[in-house]
């Protein structure tokens, strides 16, 4: 089976390590010229949990059309390269090609589904995974909990167990599920309760969590959000959401949220696809999200003096 891998940041790096570890034929595709040479010089340098090794034998380009003949198609950039990707590889998807993407925050099907046919599309979701990179060629991990897989149209097909059983095969702990739509929302909400808030208020989520009066505004974000996938007819697996994200915040603990990391590296975060996919959804569903807009708000206008540092 041949593995594309499109976006080898952090995360996509470690996928593709372990795709190589375990015999499969990988090609990483990233616009990072430093990166990609990195990888195809010395190798792919991988530290974590398992230990500290360089990986060698996965091909690095910055070539989308090196996709081509792909039986599995990984879409691993930001959020906000979700839909060019996808439009990147439009012409090597054919019928039996598997395109799957992992991502944060709400709207990764729809934007993929712009381009490729539903059919050929699964969503996935990591759960206690973070990555970080070190440099040119460099990942390192820290976490690995679970990857949980599912079609965009829901129910447990043979595609889903195959792509199930390879992830593991890789030695992820990996899931399918028959409503991967839900498992996105839980996701989510424990991403809308930190990613803004300890941007806003630029602390980790220890403290964010030690800090009554911002918890209390992080949990406000999170009714909110809640609110709107209650009114959507989400089906949640938990009955108290504070408690859940609660428990969420408290497993993180001094961690800091990507969307804090990309503000601390001067550029711009998945604010869209996070706390800034509440309002139009409330909106729409006459669900009032005042604290989401206002941190919001405040994130877009930081990210807007990014933008003027570099012109």
């Amino acid at each position: 089976m041949k593995i594309a891998i499109i976006g080898t940041g952090a995360m996509g790096s470690v996928y593709a390590a372990r795709f190589v570890e375990a015999g499969l034929d990988v090609v990483a595709i990233d616009p990072w010229e430093a990166h990609i040479d990195a990888i195809n010089s010395k190798g792919l340098r991988l530290n974590g949990p398992d230990g500290d090794r360089v990986v060698q034998g996965l091909v690095a380009t910055t070539d989308p059309k090196q996709a081509q003949g792909a039986d599995l198609i990984i879409i691993a950039t930001k959020a906000s390269g979700v839909a060019a990707a996808a439009q990147s590889v439009c012409p090597f998807v054919g019928p039996e090609t598997t395109v799957l993407t992992i991502q944060n925050g709400l709207g990764a099907g729809e934007r993929i589904c712009e381009f490729l046919p539903e059919a050929n599309v699964l969503l996935g979701v990591a759960d206690g995974f973070g990555a970080s990179m070190q440099g040119p060629g460099h990942v390192t991990h820290t976490a690995m909990k679970l990857i949980r897989l599912g079609e965009v149209t829901g129910g447990l097909t043979p595609r889903l167990s195959q792509i199930e059983a390879l992830w593991q095969r890789a030695g992820f702990t990996a899931k399918a599920f028959d409503d991967i739509h839900q498992l996105i929302w839980e996701k989510l909400l424990c991403n809308v309760t930190l990613s803004a808030p300890c941007t806003v208020f630029d602390c980790s989520v220890g403290v964010l969590l030690e800090t009554p009066e911002r918890w209390s505004v992080a949990l406000d974000c999170m009714q909110e959000a809640y609110a709107c996938a209650k009114a959507s007819e989400i089906d949640f697996s938990f009955e108290d959401p504070v408690a859940y994200v609660t428990a969420f915040a408290k497993a993180v603990g001094n961690a800091s949220p990507s969307m804090r990391l990309d503000h601390l590296a001067r550029r711009s975060s998945e604010i869209d696809f996070i706390n800034g996919a509440v309002p139009p959804i409330g909106r729409h569903l006459n669900v009032p999200t005042p604290v989401n807009d206002r941190l919001v708000a405040e994130v877009r206008k930081r990210e807007a003096k990014f933008t003027k540092e570099t012109l």
